[in-house]
C-alpha cells in the first residue's frame, strides 16, 4: 500500500470520511508551501494535493489560475516542487498528490517525472488532460513507481466510459461534482449521490468529491455521499488575501481546520 491506499484504509476501519485540500505549490512561495503543507498534517488533512504551475491550467477557474500565476511568478518550476516534498517529508508522512498538466510532464521527461516523483515522496498523479485511453505507458511506469493513477470523472461521462476509467484508476477516484472548471459555488450539486453509486457499482475504490465545496456545512453535506470531500478554491482564495501576512500558515490552517472538523463529525 502507498500512503493514499493506507489512508483510505484506515478512515475506512475508523468509519470516518476524509478531507483532501489543494493548494498551488509556490502560492505565495515554495517556503510556505512546504509550511502550510506541515500544519495541514498536523489538523487532520488527509490526502493534499499540490497544483504544479503551469502557464495554461485549462481546467481551472479563476482563483486557482491566478495562484498559478503567483507560483511561476515566486519562480516554482516542477523540479523546485519535487524538492518542497523532499522537506515535507522530512517532518510529515500526509499523502501527497501532484495535479498537474500533460506539458509539464513531457517537457521533464515523462519517465523520470514519474520516477523522480516517486524518489522525493509523492504518491499519486493527477495528470489533468491525459485521456486513460491514451494512457497506457504511463499506468505501467506508475504502478512500476508505487505511484496512485488518480482520474476524473465528470457528471457527463458516460457510463461506459466511467466504467473504462474506474477500472483503470488506483488510489482513489475524483468525481468532478459540477461541469466547467473548478471554483467556489453557492451550494453543492444536487446528482452527487446518483453519480457516486454509478461510480462504486463499477470500482471498489474510494471516491473524493471535489470542484465547487467552499464552506464546512457544504464539505459536511459532501462528505455524507461520498469517502472523501475536495476542497480547492476556498483554501486559495484564503492564501491569496493572506499570502504576505506573516500570520498566513495559521489564518489558513484555521479555515481548513473548520473543514476538517465538519468533515470528520460526519458518520
Amino acid at each position: 500500500m502507498n500512503r493514499i491506499e493506507q489512508r483510505f484504509s484506515d478512515l475506512k476501519k475508523a468509519g470516518r470520511k476524509g478531507l483532501v485540500v489543494y493548494i498551488g505549490a509556490g502560492d505565495p512561495n515554495l517556503d510556505q508551501t512546504v509550511n502550510l503543507s506541515l500544519a495541514f498534517d498536523k489538523i487532520g488533512v488527509d490526502v493534499l494535493e499540490l497544483g504544479v504551475p503551469f502557464s495554461d491550467p485549462l481546467a481551472d477557474g479563476l482563483v486557482n489560475q491566478l495562484a498559478a500565476q503567483r507560483g511561476l511568478e515566486s519562480g516554482t518550476t516542477p523540479r523546485k516542487v519535487l524538492q518542497a516534498v523532499v522537506e515535507i517529508r522530512k517532518k510529515a508522512s500526509i499523502p501527497i498528490v501532484f495535479y498537474v498538466y500533460f506539458n509539464l510532464l513531457h517537457r521533464y521527461g515523462f519517465q523520470k517525472f514519474i520516477q523522480d516523483a516517486a524518489s522525493a515522496g509523492v504518491d499519486g498523479l493527477l495528470v489533468l488532460d491525459l485521456p486513460p485511453e491514451e494512457s497506457e505507458n504511463y499506468e505501467e511506469m506508475m504502478a512500476a513507481s508505487g505511484l496512485a493513477v488518480i482520474y476524473l470523472i465528470a457528471p457527463t461521462t458516460p457510463e461506459s466510459r466511467m466504467e473504462y476509467i474506474a477500472k483503470r484508476a488506483t488510489g482513489f477516484i475524483y468525481y468532478v461534482s459540477r461541469e466547467g472548471v473548478t471554483g467556489m459555488q453557492q451550494s453543492i450539486a444536487t446528482t452527487i449521490d446518483m453519480m457516486v453509486a454509478k461510480i462504486k457499482a463499477h470500482s471498489p475504490l474510494p471516491v473524493a468529491v471535489g470542484f465547487g465545496v467552499s464552506t464546512p456545512a457544504q464539505a459536511a453535506a459532501v462528505a455524507t455521499k461520498a469517502d472523501a470531500v475536495v476542497v480547492g478554491s476556498a483554501i486559495v482564495n484564503q492564501i491569496a488575501e493572506h499570502g504576505k501576512n506573516p500570520d498566513l500558515v495559521n489564518k489558513v490552517s484555521s479555515f481548513v481546520e473548520t473543514l476538517s472538523k465538519a468533515v470528520k463529525e460526519v458518520e
